[in-house]
């Protein structure tokens, strides 16, 4: 009987490694290598990751680009109603409620609208007015809008117009077409046929037919519908105001008592000012209305809150000016002491808007140039958008008022490009 082969013994050895580790190898090698490539090649990787980032970028949907290129109600004050274009009925108009070409808006006798347009643009539609949303075109390098003033009167402010951009006023047979920067009152009263321009900013050119005008600043363009003549005057120069700084924060120790003084520059023909104060940005309704001879004044019997004041110049012959720019500032009542936490983190330029971020302490009220922050956590932290902004430097004013009524101002300097 053979003898079995003899079979030696194998003896296997092996090391578990986790997946864990072996992804954090790899990852470890691919930064390396990537940082190699980089460091070699910096503006091919550039582009790289620059298409990358476009490529995995969430696309902005359809829906948001159409809503922030559409027209909408900034402010409202008293009846306001719309009709859209596709339909015959007239609604109350509201803050959601977006407006296009052939729209119209419609206010009553205490009635205000101020629309803002995508450009920046803004009509302030006075009372008794009625006007047709004409154009809305913005495109990606210029913007086309205008609306038709039927009866009553507009006020049209732009900002920082692009190249080739436009922003118009139509009434009667007549086309006003303001430049970049410029404020104009534009009225239509179909009872007179007067109609007119007053620019006090800026500039506009008025196109009536064959007859083009240049219209600068103080100066009135004016014509009766039928009749071919435009007559064009030097009008009275809106005061510049002083003091309440725009939405700079004012404390009193008692508002009822306590004055706040008002001042602004003299006009030079002016024989007398008239100063209003209103609790709304519109005007609409008038706390306090007082003339004098003083380009200053003191004013009290207050309540804490917000205002808005403005100031007319008036001749010898009582030829009346455009109100001035509306300031507005915040009166709040003066706290004991200056003492309580108010820290600013840091701003965030987000297109023309700045991000504001910092901490105060819980329950406390802060002002960020002349309105109120609502996101602020129980920690005492806060994030604030402040409204766009033109180009150039800004001061951003943020005030705080604890609950035993401290008080403190952190100010922020930023330049937008």
């Amino acid at each position: 009987m053979s003898e079995k082969p003899k079979i030696s013994r194998v003896e296997v050895y092996w090391h578990t490694v986790k997946y864990r580790t072996v992804f954090l190898y790899v990852v470890l090698i691919t930064a390396i290598v990537l940082a190699c490539v980089y460091l070699v090649f910096p503006a091919a990787s550039n582009v790289i990751l620059q298409k990358l980032s476009q490529t995995f970028a969430e696309p902005e949907t359809p829906v948001a680009t159409a809503l922030a290129r559409q027209a909408r109600f900034v402010n409202l004050d008293g009846k306001v109603q719309i009709k859209k274009a596709a339909s015959v009925e007239w609604t109350n108009a509201d803050y959601t409620v977006t407006l296009d070409k052939g729209d119209l808006v419609q206010t009553g006798p205490e009635g205000v609208a101020r629309i803002a347009f995508a450009d920046g643009t803004e009509y302030t539609v006075k009372s008794d007015t009625l006007v047709t949303v004409e154009e809305n075109d913005v495109g990606q390098d210029s913007t086309q809008v205008a609306v038709h003033i039927t009866s009553g009167q507009v006020d049209l402010n732009t900002g920082g117009l692009s190249s080739g951009s436009k922003a118009e006023v139509w009434f009667s047979n007549a086309v006003a077409d303001l430049q970049s920067n410029s404020h104009a009152a534009v009225s239509s009263d179909p009872t007179t046929q007067q109609q007119q321009i007053t620019v006090t900013s800026g500039s506009a050119q008025l196109d009536r037919g064959s007859v083009h005008m240049d219209i600068g600043t103080d100066e009135r363009a004016s014509f009766i519908t039928g009749q071919p003549d435009i007559t064009k005057t030097q009008v009275l120069a809106a005061p510049e105001l002083v003091e309440p700084l725009n939405l700079a924060p004012k404390f009193v120790g008692d508002p009822k008592t306590d004055p706040v003084h008002f001042s602004w520059k003299p006009v030079a023909t002016a024989k007398t000012y008239e100063f209003q104060l209103s609790t709304t940005g519109l005007f609409n309704h008038v706390a306090k209305d007082i003339k004098t001879a003083d380009t200053a004044l003191d004013v009290t019997d207050f309540q804490p809150g917000d205002y808005f004041w403005r100031v007319r110049a008036i001749d010898d012959k009582n030829e009346v000016s455009e109100p001035s720019d509306a300031f507005k500032f915040t009166l709040a009542v003066q706290g004991k002491n200056q003492d309580m936490l108010l820290t600013i983190d840091g701003t965030q330029l987000e297109g023309n808007s700045v991000e504001v971020t910092g901490r105060t302490e819980p329950g406390a009220i802060l002002i960020i140039n002349g309105e109120q922050v609502a996101d602020i956590d129980s920690s005492g932290h806060f994030r604030y958008f402040t409204q766009p902004m033109t180009s150039g430097s800004h001061t951003i004013v943020i005030t705080g008022q604890n609950r035993r009524g401290d008080t403190t101002i952190k100010r922020v300097d930023i330049v937008i490009p």
